[in-house]
C-alpha cells in the first residue's frame, strides 16, 4: 500500500480525536447491547454455566469473525470511513431486531429444544441466529477504521487509542446500562438509546469522510494476503493466551468478588467496568509506548512477565486483603455508599493486571505491524487472535478449571501461562524478537538478557504460584458480613460449576447451607418451620398430589417434606437444582432433616436451570413449589416474573398447586411489593401464608391455583388422621404445626386484600427484569418486621375460602383473626 500523501496524513490526524471520540461512543453502545442481549438469551437458553459459556463463546466468536472475514472480502478501495458508518448503521439496525425477534424465537426454542449434545447445538444455533449478524460487524470496525490511519508502526500506536476509547466509552455504557437505563426503564428503551448513539456514529462519520480524502493503493492485486513481520509468530501466540489468561481471570475474580461483595447485577456492573477501565488506561498507555524509542516487542515480552506479578497480586488482595477491610455494609444510609466501596475494592484489586493486559493489544500490533500491507486484515489477526484466547480462557475456567482444581490453582494455572507467554517472546524460538536483538546488541548480550528473562520468569513462576492462596471459607459462607459473624466449624466448602457453596456448624449445633454468599438454608427453628410449610402447604392444599416439581434443593428439607406422603398419593417427585454439588455433597449433611430424600425411588433430579426445564419440558404437575434464592442476586429475578408464572401455570394440572418463597429479610417493602403484585396478577385469588414466630415475620409463601381456589379443612384433617400420615404428622410437628388449625392459622391474607397495599408497584416482566434492579437496593437492610406489619394489617378472614364444619371454619376464623389477630 503506498504512503499517503502530506495532505492526507494531516486531514487524518485533524479528525483523529473526532474518529476516537466516536469509538468512544461505539464502545458504549455495544456494552448496552451486550447485557440486554445476555439478560434476554438467557431467558431462552437458560442460564446454567454451559449455556452461558454457549452464549458467550457465540459472542465473541461472531467479532472473531467479523474482523477476520469482513476485511479480507471488502476492498481496500473503498472509504474505510463510510464503511465504517455502514457498520454502525448496520449493528444499531440488527440490534433492534434481535430484541424484537428473541421472543419468537424462544418460542421455536420450546418446540425443538433438547437436552444432552443435541440441545447445546440447538442453543449455539439460537445464539447465532440472533448476536451473528451485529457481532460480526462490531468486530469489523476496528479493522476498517485501521485501514484510515494506516499499518506502519506508528498508525498501529493510533488504533490502541482507538482500543482504548472503544474500552472507555464500555465502561460507561456498562454503568448506564446497569446503574440507570435498565433499573428505570426496559431493555427496548434500552436498546433504542443504543441504536440512537449507533445513527449518531453513522452520520458523523459519514460527514468526516467527506472532509478527509481516502487514498488506495495502485492496485489492490499488489497486497501481499496478510501482514505479518517475519517471525513474528510468537506474538500472536503471546496475545492469544494474554487474552486467555485476561477473561479466564475475569471469570475466577467475578466469582470471588461477587462473594465478598453481594452477587447483585450493580456488583457485577462494578467489577466488569473496573476491569474495562484498567483494559482502556492501559491501551492508551501501550499506544503511546509504542509511538515512543521503546521497542513494541521487547515492551510486549516484558508485559506479559510482569503480569505474573499481576495476577498474585489480585489473588492476594482478594484472599488475604480484602476480606478484613472492616466493613459492614448493613451500617451504610444508603446504597450508594457501599458502592463507592465496591468500587474502591475492585479498583485495588483488579486495576494493575487489567492495566498491564489492555497495554498488550496496542503493543502486539505494533510489534507485528510493516509497511506494504493491508492494515485492516493486520489489525483483525491480532484482535482474532486476542479473542480466541479469550473464548477458551472464559470457557475453560468456568466449565473446567473452577469445577475441578478450584479458583486457588485456577490462578495459579494463570500465572503458568503468562510465563509461558512471557517465555514465547523471551525465548531462542522468538524469531521476531531474536532478530530485533540482534540489531541493537551482541551475541553475548543477546544471550543475557534472554537468560536473565527466562530465569526471572521462573522464579516468578514458582515464586508468586506458591503465595496465592485460597480465599476465607468465611468469604463463601457469610460473603459480605464476614466480618460480622462468629467463625463457626465448617464441614464442607466447595466450589461448584455455578456456584461456590459451604456447609458450616455453629456452636449450639444449628447447622448452615451457604451459596452466593449468604445462608440460604439452616436447621434453625424459623428455617426449619418455613421449608416444611413449603412442602406441607402445598400438599395438604392440593387434594391430590400426584406429581410434584421442586424448583431449588436447597439443603433437600421441602424436597424431602413429600417422601413422608404416601406414594399411593405422590408417586413422583422432580427436582430441579443448578448447581450438581448442592444434591450431592450438600443434602448429606441435612440427611435427618430432608429423611434421606435422595434415596427415595420417587425422587429424580435435573440439574438445569429451573426455568429452562419448565420451559422446555412436556410435563404437567399437581404441584410446582419453588424455594428460589433472593431476587437480588443477578438472574434470580427470572424466577419471579409475569412471564415465568404464566409458563407454570401451563405446567400445572386442573386444580394444581404453585408454591413460592417470598423472603422479607434484606429486602425492602417496594421489592415485596413488586413481587406479591407480580404473582398475583397470575394468580388473582392467589393466598399468603406467614412464617412468623414469636409474632416476628421471617418470610412468607404465596400460593396460587390453576382453578377456583377452596380449602376444605375437614378433608385435610381426615388425611391427617390415616394411619399412612403418621410420618407426616410427625413432619408438621416437629416444627410445631401441631394441628390443622395451627397450619392453615398461618394465612396471612388473600390477594384482593393485600391488593390497597401493593396496588402501584411494578409487575417484573422478562422484558424489563425491575426487580432485581430494585432489590439491589436493599439487600443490605433488615426490614422484615416492619414489611410484616404492614402487611398483617390487610389481613382479614376470607368466608368464601375455607370450607368445612361449620364449627371449624369458626375456629380457624378465630385463629386467624382480623386484622392483626
Amino acid at each position: 500500500m503506498t504512503a499517503p500523501s502530506l495532505d492526507v496524513r494531516l486531514a487524518h490526524r485533524r479528525f483523529l480525536p473526532a474518529v476516537i471520540a466516536l469509538f468512544v461512543l461505539s464502545g458504549c453502545a455495544a456494552l448496552i447491547y451486550e447485557i440486554i442481549w445476555f439478560q434476554l438469551l438467557e431467558l431462552v437458553i437458560g442460564s446454567s454455566a454451559v449455556s452461558i459459556g454457549v452464549l458467550l463463546a457465540t459472542y465473541m466468536g461472531g467479532m472473531c469473525l467479523g474482523s477476520l472475514l469482513l476485511p479480507r472480502h471488502i476492498s481496500t478501495t473503498r472509504h474505510p470511513l463510510r464503511l465504517y458508518a455502514a457498520l454502525e448503521l448496520g449493528i444499531g439496525v440488527s440490534a433492534v431486531v434481535v430484541v424484537l425477534a428473541i421472543p419468537y424465537v424462544g418460542g421455536l426454542y420450546t418446540a425443538i429444544a433438547g437436552h444432552g449434545l443435541g440441545g447445546l447445538v440447538i442453543r449455539g444455533a439460537v445464539c447465532g441466529a440472533c448476536l451473528l449478524v451485529p457481532t460480526m460487524l462490531m468486530g469489523a470496525t476496528l479493522p476498517f477504521v485501521s485501514r484510515w490511519v494506516g499499518s506502519a508502526a506508528q498508525g498501529m500506536s493510533w488504533v490502541g487509542f482507538l482500543y482504548g476509547g472503544n474500552t472507555a466509552g464500555a465502561v460507561f455504557g456498562c454503568l448506564l446500562a446497569g446503574f440507570y437505563l435498565l433499573r428505570v426503564d426496559n431493555m427496548l428503551t434500552a436498546t433504542c438509546v443504543a441504536a440512537a448513539l449507533n445513527a449518531v456514529i453513522a452520520g458523523v462519520a459519514w460527514a468526516v469522510a467527506g472532509r478527509s480524502p481516502h487514498e488506495p493503493p495502485v492496485a489492490e492485486s499488489e497486497l501481499p494476503v496478510a501482514v505479518i513481520a517475519s517471525g513474528a509468530w510468537p506474538v500472536y501466540v503471546a496475545i492469544g493466551l494474554s487474552g486467555l489468561c485476561a477473561l479466564g481471570a475475569e471469570v475466577v475474580w467475578t466469582r470471588l468478588l461477587g462473594l465478598m461483595l453481594g452477587a447483585s447485577v450493580y456488583t457485577f456492573s462494578i467489577i466488569l467496568a473496573v476491569f474495562l477501565v484498567g483494559l482502556g488506561i492501559g491501551s492508551s498507555v501501550g499506544s503511546y509506548l509504542a509511538r515512543g524509542s521503546v521497542r513494541p516487542w521487547m515492551a510486549l515480552a516484558w508485559c506479559q512477565l510482569l503480569q505474573v506479578a499481576g495476577i498474585a497480586w489480585t489473588a492476594y488482595m482478594i484472599a488475604r486483603a480484602l476480606p478484613y477491610w472492616p466493613i459492614n455494609p448493613s451500617l451504610a444510609p444508603s446504597p450508594w455508599f457501599n458502592f463507592q466501596l465496591d468500587v474502591a475494592r475492585c479498583m485495588c484489586a483488579v486495576l494493575p493486571p487489567a492495566l498491564l493486559w489492555g497495554a498488550s493489544f496496542p503493543l502486539a500490533l505494533a510489534a507485528v505491524a510493516s509497511r506494504g500491507g493491508d492494515p485492516g486484515r493486520l489489525v483483525g489477526g491480532v484482535y482474532a487472535a486476542n479473542t480466541v484466547g479469550g473464548i477458551i480462557g472464559a470457557l475453560a475456567l468456568s466449565l473446567f478449571a473452577i469445577p475441578h482444581i478450584g479458583t486457588q490453582d485456577s490462578q495459579r494455572t494463570l500465572i503458568v501461562l503468562s510465563v509461558v507467554s512471557a517465555l514465547v517472546l523471551f525465548g531462542p524460538a522468538s524469531g521476531l524478537l531474536g532478530a530485533r536483538l540482534r540489531t541493537s546488541l551482541s551475541l553475548p548480550a543477546m544471550g543475557a538478557v534472554q537468560s536473565v528473562a527466562i530465569t526471572l520468569a521462573l522464579f516468578l513462576a514458582i515464586g508468586l504460584g506458591e503465595s496465592v492462596s485460597d480465599v476465607p471459607p468465611g468469604i463463601v459462607a457469610y460473603g459480605r458480613f464476614f466480618l460480622t459473624h462468629d467463625e463457626p466449624t465448617y464441614l464442607y466448602v466447595g466450589e461448584g460449576i455455578n456456584s461456590s457453596i459451604a456447609v458450616s456448624q455453629l456452636a449450639n449445633g444449628v447447622r448452615n447451607f451457604h451459596v452466593a454468599g449468604k445462608i440460604e438454608a439452616s436447621t434453625e427453628p424459623q428455617d426449619m418451620r418455613l421449608q416444611r410449610m413449603l412442602g406441607h402447604l402445598s400438599a395438604l392444599l392440593e387434594p391430590h398430589p400426584k406429581s410434584v416439581l421442586v424448583v431449588g434443593f436447597g439443603a433437600g428439607v421441602t424436597a424431602g417434606t413429600f417422601v413422608t406422603y404416601p406414594p399411593s398419593e405422590v408417586g413422583r417427585i422432580v427436582i430441579c437444582e443448578l448447581e450438581p454439588l448442592i444434591p450431592k455433597v450438600v443434602s448429606t449433611y441435612f440427611g435427618a432433616e430432608n429423611y434421606n430424600v435422595l434415596n427415595d425411588p420417587r425422587v429424580e433430579v435435573v440439574y438445569d436451570d429451573a426455568r429452562h426445564y419448565i420451559l422446555t419440558s412436556h410435563d404437567k404437575f399437581d404441584i410446582i413449589t419453588s424455594d428460589p434464592i433472593h431476587p437480588w442476586v443477578k438472574g434470580a429475578a427470572t424466577l419471579y416474573t409475569d412471564e415465568y408464572f404464566e409458563l407454570v401455570k401451563r405446567h400445572l394440572t386442573p386444580g394444581g398447586l404453585i408454591s413460592q418463597w417470598v423472603p422479607l429479610y434484606e429486602s425492602t417493602p417496594e421489592v415485596v411489593k413488586s413481587e406479591l403484585a407480580t404473582f398475583f396478577n397470575v394468580f388473582p385469588d392467589g393466598a399468603v401464608w406467614t412464617n412468623n414466630m414469636d409474632g416476628q415475620g421471617y418470610d412468607v409463601v404465596v400460593t396460587g391455583v390453576n382453578g377456583p381456589p377452596a380449602i376444605n379443612i375437614d378433608a385435610i384433617q381426615d388425611r391427617l388422621d390415616r394411619p399412612d400420615y403418621d410420618r407426616v404428622r410427625e413432619s408438621l410437628e416437629s416444627v410445631g404445626f401441631t394441628s390443622t388449625l395451627a397450619l392453615l392459622g398461618t394465612f396471612g391474607g388473600q390477594a384482593a386484600d393485600l391488593r390497597p397495599w401493593y396496588a402501584v408497584a411494578p409487575i417484573n416482566h422478562d422484558r424489563d427484569l425491575r426487580l432485581q434492579y430494585l432489590a439491589g437496593m436493599g439487600l443490605n437492610l433488615y426490614e422484615n418486621a416492619t414489611i410484616y406489619d404492614d402487611m398483617e394489617a390487610y389481613r382479614r378472614f376470607p368466608p368464601n375460602l375455607f370450607v368445612g364444619a361449620p364449627d371449624h371454619v369458626a375456629a380457624l376464623a378465630a385463629q386467624i383473626g382480623s386484622p392483626g389477630g
